[in-house]
């Protein structure tokens, strides 16, 4: 039998004050599912970045569109999904961040650091409308000493 996963969901107005409280759900969730101060950043930094994209990009910081925000803890990983309530995007359609005529641009690396960071990432319409994005970092078991 296989435990339930631990959920954690936030539901935020689109507006970018809102991502502090979504950082805060970040650390406790990693916390809780174990892993390191390194990983814990990480993990921050991708929801972060998704967060802001989501509320800048996805809903046109219309705060009026909701984000959706959904934490699940499993034994072996954390999963992050993040819903907008936008039109979508293409990922395949973002510029690569570390082309030359990209590496002054003042935007355009959230989803190259999402990816960077997390073991696994997905972007798909959302039932109903909007995207969601899904983030995976999996729980690496550490080799006991002897």
């Amino acid at each position: 039998m296989t435990a339930e996963p631990r959920v954690y969901e936030l539901n935020l107005e689109s507006d970018l004050k809102n991502v502090e409280a979504a950082d805060e759900m970040s650390r406790r969730a990693s916390s809780t599912a174990g892993f390191d101060e390194d990983d814990r950043q990480r993990i921050e930094m991708a929801v972060h970045e998704s967060l802001i994209n989501a509320i800048w990009h996805g809903n046109k910081n219309d705060a009026s569109k909701h984000v959706w925000v959904k934490f699940e803890i499993f034994a072996d990983r954390l999963e992050v999904r993040v819903r907008d309530q936008g039109n979508g995007f293409d990922p395949t359609n973002i510029p690569n961040p570390l082309a030359e005529e990209n590496l002054l641009s003042i935007s355009g690396r959230g989803i190259f650091l999402i990816k960077s960071f997390m073991d696994d990432f997905r972007v798909e319409k959302a039932a109903g409308g909007g995207t969601e994005v899904t983030m995976i970092k999996r729980v690496v078991s550490k080799p006991k000493s002897t």
